[in-house]
């Protein structure tokens, strides 16, 4: 059996890594496939560096997304007396639901900052009342945020 290679990748490869990762292939492999298609290059102690200061740079970068994360969790849990009006029926059923969306429009309104809609869970609201509302903001920092569902004011 052949020794294998290291290579370092220069774009994405599908069940191989993402660019900049340091691989072990076969020889076969490196040589009439990634090699010639320009997708990776042989390991060399400055091109090891690189990858290095490449990780270490996404390395902070994550570092810093997640404090932001944390700075908005914190601002979110401080809220509180936030309302979504909605249309009720008869014994305070609402027509229709509470959506992500309009739990978005509410954050964003409270706290002048963007939150992703995507990362907002909530429960089935069929009726009116409070109901806590999750939000993750970071695959680590999560929220948990208080959404009262109030009647809206039927003015006709």
């Amino acid at each position: 059996m052949a020794k294998r290679i290291q290579l370092v990748l220069n774009q994405d490869v599908s069940k191989l890594g993402k660019a900049g990762d340091l691989v072990e292939v076969a020889p076969g492999y490196a040589r009439n496939y990634l090699l010639p298609q320009g997708l990776a290059v042989h390991t060399t102690p400055g091109i090891l560096k690189q990858v290095e200061r490449r990780r270490e740079l996404e390395r902070q970068r994550l570092i810093e997304l997640k404090k932001e994360a944390d700075v908005i969790k914190a601002k979110l849990e401080q809220l509180s007396g936030l309302a979504i009006a909605k249309q009720v029926g008869e014994k305070d059923a609402i027509f229709g639901s509470v959506t992500d969306r309009e739990v978005a429009e509410v954050l964003q309104a409270a706290i002048g900052q963007e939150v992703d809609r995507r990362g907002i869970t909530v429960p089935e609201v069929r009726k009116l009342g409070t109901y806590k509302v999750d939000i993750k903001l970071h695959p680590e920092v999560t929220a948990t945020v208080d959404i009262e569902v109030v009647p809206a004011d039927a003015e006709a």
